[in-house]
């Protein structure tokens, strides 16, 4: 699965940029805009967007806004942590997934296409339905292997024991280990 994302976003990111490119070439160079262009670019970043969002939710590699975790001194209390982390976003996702579906739904119903190219929409209006569904079933899988290292079938994630090292938490240990000490 590595090898697919990797070449997938590869592909994608470079068929963007190939776009990005031209168009700029030919509009501000040349003078001569490439009419649809934009329009076939729409199906690549869509795609770039929701393949990355997925990868991340495969490799586990969100972005994550871990203050509470300053405050917690154990493995199983970040692991606890995680876990209801998870368990908020696989409900989060399975809405969205609900409500994606629906609008899928109704992409294929109705059968647009787009203004100059003609191109069914479907074939990118399909991929946050793809997506997160894909993102909710690898948010699954974490939460699954979380409560199995809980409960001591598996050994600690890497996420509950790497150690906490940023500029900010550092700082934030030098203000309060000079707080504790000047109290004293």
């Amino acid at each position: 699965m590595e090898v697919f994302f990797r070449y997938t976003l590869t592909i994608l990111i470079s068929t963007v940029a190939a776009c990005q490119f031209v168009q700029v070439l030919t509009r501000y160079v040349f003078e001569m805009p490439v009419m649809g262009l934009e329009e076939a670019a729409l199906v690549p970043t869509i795609w770039l967007y929701i393949l990355g969002s997925v990868n991340a939710s495969r490799e586990d590699t969100q972005i994550r806004a871990n203050v509470l975790e300053i405050f917690l001194s154990t493995d199983k209390a970040r692991l606890i942590l995680h876990i209801i982390s998870e368990v908020i976003s696989v409900v989060i996702s399975l809405w969205l997934c609900w409500w994606a579906w629906k609008y899928f739904s109704y992409a294929l119903r109705v059968g647009k296409e787009s203004p100059t190219l003609y191109i069914p929409t479907f074939i990118y209006e399909s991929a946050l339905f793809l997506g997160l569904a894909m993102m909710t079933l690898f948010t699954l899988w974490h939460l699954v292997r979380n409560v199995q290292s809980l409960l001591g079938y598996r050994p600690m994630p890497s996420h509950a024991t790497d150690e906490l090292s940023t500029s900010e938490l550092n700082e934030m240990q030098i203000l309060t280990t000079d707080h504790h000490q000047k109290g004293q």
